[in-house]
């Protein structure tokens, strides 16, 4: 086979020898990691972990997150009230190649095995005017929504500058702002974001019903 470059995916491994977790009662699995529950609590209850270590996210900015909700629940969840769940966590990532590939939420495999049906709207840079005039046609955005509702489950980026673009959609989906939102939302032209803004204007028209259509275009003749 015939390439132009070749990447390779290592992997890693837990820092966990020498650490002596056994003498604590921290359970860990050597590829794993330390083993934690939702508010990342060891086997040990006093014991938290954080990070590369005991996540299956093996992000600088997933770990950041992660720390701040064990600062939350040790230090500011007095008997337990109020600690805050890693899973309840919305996390974007990106992978650095060229174009970028930025990702949050659910995808459609994931959404299907979780019984979620979706629309899903496509719109290709080829569309997007910015993406034009840089050159950076390759790529595309990706929104997947709840059927019958504006709701974001996910998304995907494919761009030059996608890491740079997916917290849009990040925001919204933590913020549980639809398509709707968003498609009201001023983007400045030209810029590669406004593709975001094209697939929510894409949900808004499919709004219109055949009945609306008539009526507009009878209401547009005497405009």
């Amino acid at each position: 086979m015939t390439v132009d470059e070749i990447l390779a995916g290592a992997g890693r491994a837990p820092n966990v020898a020498g650490l002596n977790l056994e003498a604590v009662g921290v359970e860990y699995d050597p590829r794993k990691g330390v083993v934690v529950n939702d508010y990342l609590q060891t086997t040990n209850p006093k014991i938290y972990a954080a990070g590369d270590i005991c996540m299956d996210w093996k992000f600088t900015h997933a770990a950041d997150a992660a720390a701040r909700i064990v600062i939350k629940n040790t230090l500011f969840s007095p008997f337990g009230l109020g600690r805050s769940k890693l899973s309840s966590l919305t996390m974007p990532w990106v992978t650095f190649t060229d174009p970028e590939i930025a990702h949050v939420g659910l995808s459609e495999a994931e959404a299907q095995t979780q019984g979620i049906s979706i629309n899903t709207i496509l719109i290709p840079l080829t569309q997007v005017d910015r993406a034009i005039a840089d050159g950076e046609t390759e790529g595309f955005f990706k929104i997947h929504h709840k059927k019958g509702s504006d709701q974001i489950v996910g998304a995907t980026v494919v761009a030059r500058h996608a890491g740079e673009m997916i917290s849009e959609v990040t925001t919204a989906i933590v913020g549980k702002l639809g398509l709707s939102a968003l498609s009201g939302v001023i983007h400045p032209y030209p810029t590669q974001a406004e593709g975001i803004k094209k697939a929510a204007d894409t949900y808004r028209r499919t709004l219109l019903t055949l009945r609306t259509k008539r009526l507009l275009r009878v209401l547009a003749k005497f405009s």
